[in-house]
């Protein structure tokens, strides 16, 4: 159904198709059962302590105000991510702000966490419980006078609501954001954090989102401050606002980050750097141009736990999960393995 309907989706604006999308998702009209794959229990992982179905997940983005989650969970998610979400409604960057790169299958977007704010998303979230694994992603807002507060803020409000909570320092679309990459500033971001937290007695994992765009520098003074600190896991990663020199599409100069396939190698890359210091010591969720069941098998071998798509599902529609399920299951009943864990950082 969705390569008929994509080349008249693909004539209009991206963000306006996203708008649209989020409003027929509303209305729940896909059955469920069209989603289902056959022998998916070789895909059964584990996430901080809870089992759930598949290690496929949805990444922060796509439902920024948490208004379609349980829609999004009848496509076969083992998880979704929704966020991010600032203290207060934020509109984000002017318009046009998302650009299709079609020979690329990519995205570049400058939104600049549009969202409903704090209070809305929470009443949503308290009024129609998650029927899944759900982590919100948590961010400040872009005129903020203390970025941490704003962290501690949606922390305090929203954890109840959680199964997991993401601390984003890596969006390229808000100005200064990503200087919390920085040793110090990170420390003293992940301190305060922490310290509401066990002063709150909240008990849900918080895991840190970070940017492709760091070298092994930063990557080893991150992995010291979230062992340090006791954050459960890590995403990697989010946008760049690099890696342009290979692109072919007409937008590949716009301002703002880049996602999908440009991401795969640059993305797993920095899996490896990071599943070599922390194997099994912290979760990795894997991001960037996962489509199919091979480069979901591949960013898996690299050392990821789980994985995060969504410029896959733009150019591919809610269909894109079952076929990566089904190619992932065809793969490992191939390759004679009796569960998707076993593949876990085998190549790093």
């Amino acid at each position: 159904m969705y390569s008929l309907l994509k080349q008249f989706i693909f004539k209009i604006d991206p963000e306006m198709a996203h708008d649209l999308a989020i409003k027929s998702l509303k209305y729940n009209f896909l059955p469920e059962e069209i989603f289902k794959v056959k022998n998916e229990e070789i895909l059964e992982t584990k996430v901080f302590n809870t089992r759930i179905k598949n290690p496929i997940g949805l990444a922060a983005g796509f439902d920024k105000s948490a208004e379609v989650y349980n829609s999004l969970f009848r496509f076969g998610f083992g998880f979704i991510e929704v966020g991010t979400v600032t203290p207060k409604k934020q509109f984000g960057n002017p318009k046009p702000r998302v650009f299709r790169l079609e020979n690329d299958k990519a995205l570049i977007n400058r939104l600049g966490f549009n969202n409903d704010g704090l209070e809305k998303v929470s009443n949503r979230l308290e009024k129609n419980s998650p029927s899944g694994f759900l982590g919100i992603n948590i961010g400040p807002n872009k005129d903020s006078n203390d970025r941490i507060d704003d962290y501690i803020k949606c922390l305090k409000a929203i954890h109840a609501f959680a199964n997991y909570i993401t601390i984003n320092i890596s969006s390229p679309n808000t100005p200064g954001l990503r200087d919390f990459h920085k040793e110090r500033t990170l420390q003293t971001l992940l301190e305060k954090i922490t310290e509401f937290k066990k002063k709150s007695k909240i008990q849900k994992p918080l895991v840190l989102k970070v940017s492709p765009d760091i070298d092994d520098t930063i990557v080893n003074h991150i992995i010291e401050l979230i062992k340090k600190f006791n954050i459960s896991g890590v995403i990697i990663s989010n946008t760049t606002d690099k890696n342009r020199e290979n692109l072919v599409g007409e937008n590949k100069k716009e301002i703002g980050g880049l996602s999908g396939e440009p991401l795969i190698n640059i993305s797993n890359n920095l899996i490896k750097k990071f599943y070599k210091q922390i194997k099994g010591e912290i979760t990795i969720i894997g991001v960037g141009g996962v489509s199919s069941g091979f480069t979901a098998f591949e960013k898996l071998k690299s050392g990821a736990n789980l994985l995060q798509l969504y410029t896959g599902m733009v150019y591919e529609g809610p269909g894109i999960v079952k076929k990566i399920k089904t190619e992932l299951i065809d793969i490992l009943e191939k390759e004679k393995i009796k569960n998707v864990r076993e593949i876990i950082g085998i190549s790093s």
